[in-house]
């Protein structure tokens, strides 16, 4: 297994780490965990040398954290870094961070959490923990023992990620989101860039969107096995996160052993600075063609905003094109619900400024009625036909 430095903490952590989040289950409940093959799959990870466990208060139903306190018995709790996270979004007044963390610590049957984050960060989880008085109780846990090192993760805009970064200058690590095609999406590389800027250690998180970088589409499976017939999408999207010198550890949420044992390999292929710049190129290859995927051609250049009634439009479409190129909406549903309501396509009143202003000469006022239809209140199944050229 390889290493890596954690931030200016003095710990190496291995450049694998464990997401407990994704643990086998019996039949489709989430919350009834397999506990004797979780249990194999996270010794076993362990015993070869993964030392980042990675688990949070919602996890599995919540059942994810009293799952993992047990398989770290017998000496394993000894071996590994444990990382857990604050629920903020389940956080009603002050005396709750002490409670949830409290709490935590006995599920996970331990004294101390080497690695705690407050989970989930965006715009109002941060502001309302502001008011709570979160800056005030962050030392706290340190000072007293319970927890190691303090951090949060994120899933917001990177002016968001600029904005927590930078109203607390004791972080000692962040956790974003990060792969080869989120690069600027959420914080992305200028968060990661800004993190390390910072003396902040960065843990990957979704390093294959989901899964969605595993199963990929046939265009791009071409792309990787022309490149490397024997080499799959897996482990092209985590060495291009690898080679990078500013993540410390990326997790992966292993679902059963076979998941465990081809990570392991990887890892072990891991290295700062190895991807040679004909496989980056076929990275940059992999990312275009899912941009070309994608129905709406945006190029983000903002030339349409401000909007005069606040929309904003960019990012609805980015929202509904990866929705198209993954074949997955829900998660793009997700997200434009977590846009203010003002942002939406809802608040287009067809002025027509946006289409004067556009270099692309896109229909947006159709577009903007089709994202809304797939994306908002109606939820409708994507269909090619509702498109603005059909």
């Amino acid at each position: 297994m390889k290493y890596r430095e954690f931030g200016k903490s003095g710990l190496k952590v291995s450049a694998l780490g464990f997401g407990c989040m994704r643990f086998p289950t019996l039949g489709d409940d989430n919350k009834a965990i397999d506990e004797p093959e979780a249990t194999r799959m996270l010794r076993h990870a362990i015993d070869s040398g993964v030392n980042y466990v990675d688990t949070a208060w919602p996890y599995h139903g919540g059942n994810s954290e009293p799952v993992v306190g047990k398989a770290l018995q017998d000496g394993y709790r000894e071996k590994v870094v444990l990382a857990t996270k604050l629920p903020i979004y389940s956080v009603k007044t002050a005396e709750d961070f002490d409670g949830f963390l409290n709490q935590q610590l006995e599920k996970l049957q331990t004294d101390h959490i080497d690695i705690y984050m407050v989970h989930a960060l965006n715009r109002q989880r941060w502001a309302f923990a502001k008011e709570l008085g979160i800056l005030d109780w962050l030392q706290k846990p340190k000072e007293d023992g319970r927890v190691g090192q303090i951090g949060f993760s994120f899933h917001d805009q990177y002016e968001v990620f600029e904005e927590i970064i930078n109203d607390y200058d004791q972080w000692d690590f962040c956790q974003i989101q990060y792969n080869y095609m989120d690069i600027n999406e959420q914080a992305g590389v200028k968060g990661l860039k800004l993190a390390v800027e910072k003396d902040l250690a960065v843990i990957i998180m979704e390093p294959l969107m989901g899964g969605k970088l595993a199963d990929v589409p046939a265009p791009v499976d071409k792309i990787f096995k022309a490149a490397d017939a024997d080499r799959t999408p897996v482990d092209w999207a985590l060495q291009w996160l690898w080679d990078q010198p500013e993540v410390a550890v990326i997790l992966s949420g292993m679902s059963n052993m076979e998941q465990v044992e081809q990570n392991l390999v990887s890892a072990e292929n891991s290295g700062i600075g190895t991807m040679t710049d004909a496989e980056k190129t076929v990275i940059d290859e992999a990312r275009g063609v899912y941009k070309n995927l994608m129905p709406i051609h945006c190029t983000n250049c903002q030339y349409c905003l401000p909007c005069p009634s606040g929309v904003f439009i960019p990012r609805i479409f980015e929202h509904y094109n990866r929705g198209v190129a993954f074949d997955n909406f829900g998660t793009s549903r997700f997200r434009y619900g977590q846009m203010p309501a003002e942002e939406h396509a809802t608040q287009c009143i067809e002025c027509g400024q946006c289409e004067e202003a556009c270099p692309q000469n896109l229909d947006i006022i159709e577009w903007l009625k089709v994202a809304e239809k797939v994306l908002g209140e109606e939820k409708a199944e994507y269909d090619p036909s509702i498109h603005p050229e059909h």
